[in-house]
């Protein structure tokens, strides 16, 4: 599979929540090309303000192999992860996170600040931007859109 095999699959974790009224951004990890976890937003319904796609697809990682640690591995997110993310990341020893779209308020790969390019910090993990980012950022978009139009009609019908 390619990189854009395992962003797709990422795009309809991103899908499901959505689907669950959670910001919609999806991950899955990949270890010898083979997918062994995913996840999506959820913070909202899991009231657990870490319970990012990445962080829910590290935990899920961790137990398959059981060890914190994930050498080898790769993480493909649809959206740039933000700095706690970056630093469980780091944690994990993962070798590569892949992204689709930037994150211009709180992306921690490059778009605000790069953490993985921080020379004091003792792990480096390799970054990939840009995959299926129209598509990611489109699903983005199109959800704070739908937000918006029903908070609208909400306050026309509470005027009425």
């Amino acid at each position: 599979m390619t990189d854009q095999d395992f962003m797709a699959v990422a795009y309809s974790q991103a899908k499901q929540a959505w689907d669950h009224g959670e910001v919609p951004v999806g991950a899955v990890i990949v270890k010898d090309g083979l997918i062994i976890a995913q996840g999506y937003n959820n913070p909202i319904g899991k009231h657990d303000p870490t319970a990012h796609a990445e962080i829910i697809a590290l935990r899920a990682a961790s137990e398959v192999l059981g060890n914190y640690r994930l050498p080898g591995c790769e993480l493909f997110v649809t959206l740039e992860p933000c700095v706690m993310c970056a630093g469980a990341m780091m944690h994990a020893r993962l070798a590569r996170v892949v992204y689709g779209a930037s994150d211009p308020k709180t992306g921690a790969c490059g778009s605000v600040i790069n953490l993985f390019e921080q020379d004091k910090l003792n792990h480096h993990t390799a970054v990939t931007a840009g995959v299926m980012a129209e598509e990611c950022g489109h699903l983005l978009k199109d959800f704070f859109s739908s937000r918006r139009v029903a908070a609208a009609e909400k306050k026309k019908l509470i005027r009425c």
